[in-house]
C-alpha cells in the first residue's frame, strides 16, 4: 500500500487541473539512475497499463508497474514547499540508503 499526505494529494490534484485532466491518475515508477542507483519517476497518466496495480489513495488513482510494486510497498509520498524549492518527498521503508537529495536510493 502506498499513502499520500494531504500536501501531496493537493499537489497532484493541482497538477491534474493545470494539465486539464479530470481523469486518470499518478504513475509512480522506480528506475535505474540517480546518484545512489535507483530513482523515483512520477507523472500524470490518462489510464493504467494492462499489468499495472491500481491503488486509490486520498481520492487519487496511483498506477504502479509490476517491477516497481515490491520496492514501493509501504511508501508514503509527501510534498514540501520551502525557500529552496518545492517537490515530492518519499518515505520508503524498503530503502537501505539514499543520497543527499532524497530522490535517489539503493
Amino acid at each position: 500500500m502506498i499513502a499520500l499526505t494531504q500536501e501531496a494529494t493537493t499537489a497532484v490534484k493541482a497538477a491534474m487541473m493545470r494539465a486539464g485532466r479530470t481523469y486518470g491518475g499518478l504513475r509512480i515508477m522506480v528506475t535505474s539512475g540517480g546518484c545512489a542507483g535507483y530513482k523515483y519517476i512520477l507523472g500524470l497518466d490518462a489510464e493504467p497499463h494492462a499489468d499495472d496495480a491500481v491503488i486509490e489513495a486520498q481520492g487519487i488513482k496511483l498506477f504502479i508497474d509490476p517491477e516497481s510494486q515490491p520496492v514501493l510497498d509501504g511508501m508514503q509520498i509527501g510534498f514540501v514547499e520551502s525557500i529552496e524549492g518545492s517537490g515530492f518527498t518519499f518515505d520508503n521503508p524498503n530503502v537501505a540508503s539514499k543520497c543527499g537529495c532524497g530522490k535517489s536510493f539503493c
